[in-house]
């Protein structure tokens, strides 16, 4: 060592120690560098800031399984930290952890706003992908990657306006607190089920905002702005028929084959009962209104009426069966599974299901609707994969939902806002059975929707403007 103190601070770079006027000037471009770097980062305006981080997640890989979303969670750390934020990653799994983090405000609004997101995505086949899916690659407007939809997009958006809020020095009303969860893909006990069950002050709010709203335009010029203040729950089952094993050459009444397939079509030619809640009651009175679905308007009594509801909604799912959907339980036969030879009759035959139910109905309501309509004691029904609880719409007459209502009219000329029940899931559902509104948010439009699917990608301009709305919401509801 030479003594020199400049010299000395980058030694950890050199093994010899260099003339002083060298260190010096190494010293000083190091620093210009730097600060350069930090200025040229805080004049990026939101939409710059949201599009760099979300072309940042997109380039680390976190499908799930295996998930590896604490690799997501420490470039969130790093990011939040370098403009004095401090953050915590939380959970069980090293591998799996959760980003948290807060902004404080002085409580004259109430109590905190969460916004959450997950960092883990599905899985791809890369052999169907025309663009490396983990690049982050930007071509002809688009921003192409595993997640751009579902749900980085809306990771990087809340991590640019709480990025802002700090940067900004924005005054609060009210906490911000930013969750960045794992395991939304299937494996939630590792994400946002750990933390309410392990850190759930760390959470806690008046209301979050997450994903699972969108918006889209009608033909008829209308922007649908949907909310999701509600959500179906997935009830998955496996139905397995049992019966003698013999030789195929010698038809068996107790053939689990045979069993199975006139059970699975009881099922699927069976309507399922109707039922609206307070979201799915507005929403469809609300979208009878535009031209494009006048033709509900007719059927609209119908659905109130118990004797007339089944024929109502079996004419709306005969011109649209995503409406339909969204008035009763849904069943899909989607994997069967049965014998070894083509001579054996087995012993069993397998199919599983994918239950969609409404979040009035109880899982057994299901199950021994199910068991009545198969009418055969031969079948068992049992679960399959995760459940999620089923809750009461969030209410819509929060500071926040009536501060998304006034930014989202104001975001185009002709937008029509209205509550939306999501035929998926998310991570919503855990925190609304503790009592927290929870409200999927339309930033995006999803007019073309790649969600899970092959070269998923959303507009440059689309997620920009998507970010801004998100800037307004979050200044309205938590700004002094």
């Amino acid at each position: 060592m030479c003594g020199c103190t400049i010299c000395c601070s980058v030694e950890a770079l050199y093994t010899g120690c260099m003339p002083q006027w060298i260190s010096t000037a190494f010293f000083c471009i190091a620093i210009f560098s730097a600060s350069s770097y930090a200025w040229a980062q805080d004049n990026l305006t939101l939409e710059q800031r949201a599009r760099q981080y979300l072309i940042d997640l997109l380039r680390i890989d976190t499908s799930s399984p295996p998930g590896n979303e604490t690799r997501a969670a420490e470039y969130l750390k790093k990011t939040t930290a370098a403009y004095g934020i401090s953050s915590e990653l939380l959970g069980g799994d090293p591998s799996r952890l959760n980003f948290v983090a807060r902004l404080r405000g002085d409580g004259s609004k109430g109590r905190p706003l969460l916004l959450m997101a997950h960092t883990d995505v599905v899985p791809v086949d890369r052999g169907q992908w025309t663009v490396e899916p983990f690049a982050g690659l930007v071509r002809d407007g688009y921003i192409y990657g595993r997640g751009a939809q579902d749900d980085k997009c809306f990771l990087a958006a809340e991590l640019a306006v709480f990025v802002e809020l700090k940067r900004r020095n924005v005054n609060l009303g009210r906490d911000v607190i930013f969750l960045a969860e794992s395991g939304e893909e299937g494996t939630s006990d590792v994400g946002v089920r750990w933390m309410i069950r392990n850190a759930y002050d760390e959470i806690n709010a008046e209301f979050a905002l997450n994903e699972g709203g969108f918006n889209a335009k009608l033909p008829s010029g209308v922007q649908l702005f949907h909310i999701q203040t509600s959500e179906k729950v997935p009830t998955r089952v496996v139905l397995t028929a049992h019966g003698s094993a013999g030789h195929g050459s010698i038809p068996r009444p107790d053939n689990p084959v045979a069993h199975l397939a006139r059970a699975l079509d009881r099922l699927v030619s069976t309507d399922e009962s109707v039922q609206l809640n307070e979201t799915t009651r507005r929403y469809f009175r609300a979208i009878a209104k535009t031209d494009d679905y006048k033709w509900l308007e007719p059927l609209l009594a119908g659905l109130e009426n118990p004797k007339t509801a089944v024929a109502a909604a079996n004419q709306i799912r005969a011109k649209n069966a995503e409406l339909d959907a969204a008035l009763r339980t849904t069943l899909s036969p989607t994997m069967l599974k049965a014998g070894f030879r083509v001579n054996v009759i087995p012993n069993t035959a397998e199919a599983q299901i994918d239950v969609r139910r409404l979040p009035t109905e109880t899982r057994e309501e299901v199950y021994n609707r199910f068991r009545r309509i198969m009418n055969d004691p031969s079948i068992d029904i049992s679960p399959a994969g995760l459940d999620r609880p089923a809750t009461e719409p969030s209410s819509m007459s929060t500071a926040l939902y009536k501060t998304m209502e006034s930014v989202f009219q104001k975001a185009h000329p002709r937008a029509l806002v209205i509550p939306y029940m999501q035929h998926g899931a998310t991570d919503g559902a855990d925190l609304r059975a503790k009592g927290m509104a929870v409200y999927g948010v339309p930033l995006f439009d999803e007019s073309e929707n790649r969600l899970h699917g092959n070269d998923e990608r959303i507009g440059v301009a689309n997620f920009e403007k998507g970010a801004g709305l998100l800037w307004q919401i979050v200044t309205a509801v938590a700004g002094q």
